[in-house]
């Protein structure tokens, strides 16, 4: 389907979506989604790049629409506020047709984040605030952002079970905990999806949490699938990164982890040319391979790059591609990533 110009488009209006637009298809839990989503963090300020112009960024996610994305990420505290504010406005024309994923769990006063706040009383009262700003009746997908462990996980399931049943929201999950938490959670209220980091370079997911999502049929959605860019071969060992890029306070991007990890593109540079793809589709691709129950949420501005990442549904292994592929990435070092041990702690 040829759209115009989104822009164009009222508030009122509402597209609907031609069958050529779609992209194979994953299961969050229940949840069907696009096989690649779309991050939206870096579309308002605080992240990796100026803040780009909000009109541009409604006709991007319309774009992803046209091209068949069904799932975007976004959360309350991206902005704050802001990211939520966007998605909504962009993606009200296709209410009902895509699947909206927000987040929430954080204390924010005067625009600033405070800390992590998963009281029920909290939660239940600021999802009427996203619900506002996405411009929708309920969420697709509920994620609590952080577990504050002063709350019993328990406890935080009862809440969105409450919020479930009230009708704001139609699945719920989980960032970044542990393995025995998911268990706790699970068994109160079924969980959706986990999002957890989980790239080629990042890979303590492997240990225990990749299998017990498997176990427990939730779905995976890892964040950073180009380990925030390195992968694509954006960076090399003389990059640097201004204070207000979020890569500034990282150990993998100071010089040190830079020249350490550098070498490690190797991999990903030779088997892309392999492959005939792009390094940011090798490591898409390479994600998609490792369970079918894994949706990137790769979060990109550029409209080029998300004809490009979603260019990496269409990229396949055998077997013995995969071995070799792992085989070579485990040789190597990397400084800056976590240990395998920090899988078993909520982070």
């Amino acid at each position: 389907m040829v759209m115009t110009p989104a822009l164009a488009m009222s508030s009122g209006d509402k597209v609907h979506l031609s069958s050529a637009s779609t992209l194979p298809t994953r299961k969050l839990g229940a949840l069907e989604v696009s096989g690649i989503g779309l991050g939206c963090m870096s579309m308002v300020v605080g992240t990796y790049n100026p803040t780009p112009p909000k009109q541009d960024m409604i006709a991007h996610l319309r774009k992803a629409v046209e091209r068949g994305v069904t799932l975007f990420d976004t959360a309350e505290v991206y902005g704050p506020y802001g990211s939520e504010e966007v998605v909504g406005e962009g993606l009200e024309p296709f209410k009902g047709q895509i699947k909206i994923a927000t987040k929430i769990g954080f204390e924010i006063q005067n625009n600033q984040r405070m800390g992590r706040n998963s009281s029920p009383e909290s939660l239940k009262r600021v999802v009427d605030g996203s619900l506002k700003r996405l411009r929708i009746e309920t969420i697709d997908l509920l994620y609590l952002h952080r577990w504050d462990p002063k709350i019993p996980i328990e406890e935080v399931a009862g809440a969105f079970k409450e919020i479930i049943a009230a009708g704001k929201a139609k699945h719920w999950g989980l960032s970044e905990v542990a393995p025995d938490t998911l268990r706790k959670a699970h068994a109160e209220l079924p969980v959706s999806a986990l999002q957890t980091q989980y790239s080629l370079g990042e890979r303590f997911s492997e240990n225990q949490i990749l299998d017990t999502c498997e176990e427990l049929g939730v779905g995976f959605v890892p964040w950073g699938p180009t380990l925030r860019s390195f992968l694509t071969g954006r960076f090399n060992e003389y990059s640097r990164f201004d204070e207000l890029d979020r890569r500034s306070q990282l150990p993998f991007f100071s010089p040190e982890g830079l020249e350490q990890n550098v070498p490690f593109l190797r991999i990903v540079q030779e088997w892309s040319q392999k492959k005939s793809i792009t390094m940011a589709q090798f490591s898409l691709a390479w994600l998609l391979a490792q369970k079918p129950f894994i949706v990137p949420i790769p979060g990109t501005i550029s409209p080029l790059h998300l004809e490009e990442n979603l260019g990496g549904l269409d990229v396949k292994f055998t077997a013995s591609e995969l071995t070799e592929i792992r085989t070579e990435i485990e040789k190597f070092d990397l400084l800056g990533v976590r240990s395998k041990e920090s899988a078993l702690v909520d982070q």
